[in-house]
């Protein structure tokens, strides 16, 4: 028995992703009960000797104590010296310190597939040809004391 809903699609406001994102949250946690009650921003910048921004993290440990790494940055000119794996380890310490066990995050071939496997990330799977040429891919990283 086929049963037909009407319904229409329209543009989000900030009420409507307060909907979607409660409604996969509530969804989620009753399948898996949370572990953390909330998301834990880890959030680091680095400034070289002038106050300058020459990089940074932004991540986070989610409901399942796994830290989730948004984005990674270091500046031209500090990049394949140390900057980015000094932050990387820095939230990785502080993210086991509150219980992470894990890490994941994903990357272009153009950006930091290397950077991430020589900093003990695992990768776990990929989009071949996008973009066009390249390939997204996805790591992860058992996180221990």
């Amino acid at each position: 028995m086929d049963t037909k809903t009407e319904f229409n699609i329209e543009p989000c406001n900030k009420d409507n992703i307060k909907v979607i994102v409660d409604g996969i949250n509530d969804y989620n946690l009753s399948k898996v009960p949370a572990i953390a009650s909330i998301w834990t921003p880890l959030e680091f910048v680095a400034k070289d000797e002038n106050g300058i921004e020459i990089g940074g993290i932004l991540a986070g440990i989610g409901y399942w104590n796994g830290l989730e790494i948004k984005i990674l940055w270091v500046k031209d000119g500090y990049r394949k010296k140390g900057v980015g794996s000094q932050i990387l380890k820095h939230a990785e310490t502080i993210a086991i310190q509150k219980g992470a066990e894990i890490a994941m995050l994903d990357t272009f071939d153009f950006q930091a597939e290397q950077f991430y496997l020589k900093n003990g990330y695992q990768a776990i799977g990929e989009i071949k040809d996008f973009p066009k040429g390249h390939k997204r891919i996805y790591f992860s990283k058992k996180l221990t004391k």
